[in-house]
Parts: structure tokens; sequence; C-alpha cells
């Protein structure tokens, strides 16, 4: 099994040295990946680039970076510059992101989001295949004067946060995969692994991965971790696209959706995602309870990887 987790920096000390720690640990539990959102205070793609070639035993991700707010050339740029630095071990996660977060934060128009990604991953794919990408579509242009390939580095795997029927159509398409957070196995099975397979197998692509975000923790608290959950996830409960996810998944908010409770828990929710069609399973919120809470996670997940 490919299990990983999510990983953040603290609020306090150098959040570099202290996330490539956790990643350490992570890697000494057994785990086989890391994977980093995108936040307002560091670069994810920068940050897996780092961490990535302090712990070479791991695969680093993004878990995803909004394409809004950046243009495809720069995304590139950034992911083949932690290629490099890592031998080839990162994943490039993509997001929509949610009209919330994308206009009064950059003023930046939230129009025409899936229009926009497939142009996005238009461009990805054209300096993956060639290292030119001159483009001119309805959302973006791309010039590049320049080849724009950086000795050393390949392209990376194209992952897109993608759970709604027209994105996951263009995923399936043009990306190698999907990140679906808040996606319980119901709705992996029925909705979003269906939809997506097929899109892939029209357009002649190989079959795509899926690495399923998971919250989760191993406790014998499960009503305190639900509490800490409750808090950290409440956002997703108002963004559209996440509110149809959770209820495909026979929900009613985020938080009823988290794992939580003892090992066995834990690892039954793991095999029902790699039984819904998950090719990973990453677990997010393995730290709301402390550091001991996060080590007895971390160990179950790095025996479940090595099994």
């Amino acid at each position: 099994m490919t299990i990983g987790v999510a990983l953040s920096p603290p609020p306090t000390g150098n959040a570099v040295d202290a996330v490539a720690a956790q990643a350490r640990e992570a890697a000494d539990a057994g785990l086989r990946s890391v994977w980093f959102g995108q936040r307002y205070d560091y670069d994810a793609i920068a940050l897996a680039g780092l961490v990535g070639r302090e712990v070479p035993e791991l695969t680093v991700g993004t878990s995803a970076v909004p394409i809004f707010p950046r243009h495809p050339l720069v995304v590139a740029a950034q992911a083949q510059t932690a290629q490099a630095a890592t031998g080839g071990r990162l994943q490039l996660g993509l997001a929509l992101g949610a009209r919330v977060s994308v206009e009064p934060v950059y003023g930046v128009p939230y129009d025409r989001p899936v229009a926009r990604l497939r142009e996005f991953l238009t461009v990805l794919r054209g300096l993956a295949a060639d290292g030119t990408a001159a483009f001119e579509g309805d959302t973006l242009t791309a010039a590049p004067p320049l080849p724009t390939t950086l000795a050393g580095a390949t392209p990376p795997p194209l992952l897109v946060a993608a759970m709604g029927p027209n994105a996951l159509r263009v995923t399936g398409e043009l990306a190698d995969g999907t990140l679906p957070y808040l996606a319980a196995p119901r709705a992996l099975g029925e909705h979003i692994v269906p939809q997506l397979t097929a899109a892939a197998e029209a357009a002649g692509r190989p079959a795509p991965r899926v690495v399923a975000l998971v919250s989760g923790v191993v406790t014998d608290d499960p009503a305190a971790a639900r509490d800490a959950v409750a808090e950290a996830t409440a956002i997703y409960d108002r963004i559209p696209s996440y509110q149809r996810v959770i209820a495909l998944s026979g929900a009613e908010r985020a938080a009823d959706l988290a794992v939580v409770g003892d090992e066995e828990t834990l690892a039954a929710a793991v095999r029902a995602h790699f039984d819904a069609g998950a090719t990973e399973v990453v677990f997010t919120g393995t730290g709301l309870l402390g550091p001991a809470a996060r080590a007895r996670t971390w160990k179950l997940l790095g025996e479940l990887a090595g099994a």
C-alpha cells in the first residue's frame, strides 16, 4: 500500500527545519510520501523540493496549488526546480480553489474555472512534451521566448483536486490523476473513480491515479478528535464543491467524514478507500491532538504501508 501524510509547519521555530524533521519521522515510521497544502505563508512546491532533498526516502507532493493566482509557466518552472532537487520525486497537485479564496484575496476573477483548468493543463502538457508552450486561449496566454526545459528535471505527475463531473472529465483527459479530499469510499467508488477512469479511457490515457486525502487520527478520545477536526474543516462546509462531495459521501458536514478511533478503525478505513479505487491514501490532520497521537497514527500507517 502507498500511504502518506500531510505535513504543515508549526507556529513557532524555523518552519522549514521543523517540517523536514517531521518528514524524517514519517520516513522512519515507514510512510512513503509527504504532502503539503498551499497556504499564504509558504510555497508548497518550494517546500516539497526542500524536504524531498533532505529526506530522499520519500516522495513529496503538493495538495494542492491553486491555479488562479499563478501562470502555468511559473508553476512549471517551480515544479522543474523541485524535480531536479529531489531527483524526480515530486508529485504536482493542482487545484481550482474556490471563489471565496481567490477573488477577495488576489483580486483575480474566478471565471470559467473548468475552462481555465483545461488551458492550464494544456500548457503544462506542452511543456512536458517538448519544452515549448505557444498557446493562446480564452483564459490565458503562454508564449515563452526561450526553451523552458531544465537540465536534471523530468516532468512530474500532474494531479488535480477534481471532484465535480466537468473537472473530472478534464482531469481524466489531460492529467495523471486526482487528489480528492473529503471524499469517502462511497463518493470515490460510485462517482469520482468511474467518471475519471471513463474520461481517461476515452482520451487514450493510462489508468488514472487516485490519491485520496483522508482526515483522521488514532486516539482513545474520538470526541476530542472530532471537535478538533470540526474546527479545522468548518470552512469546507460552506464551499459548494465540497458540500457536494460531502453529500455524495453520505455525510452532512466535513467533520462527519473524519476517521477517528483505535488502530483497527483506521486500518479498516484505509482498506475501504483502496477497495473503492484509491491508488494512494494520504492522512491529514494527524497532529491535531498533539505529537503522541500523531506518532501513534504514523506508526500504524507505516505498518500498513509495509504490509
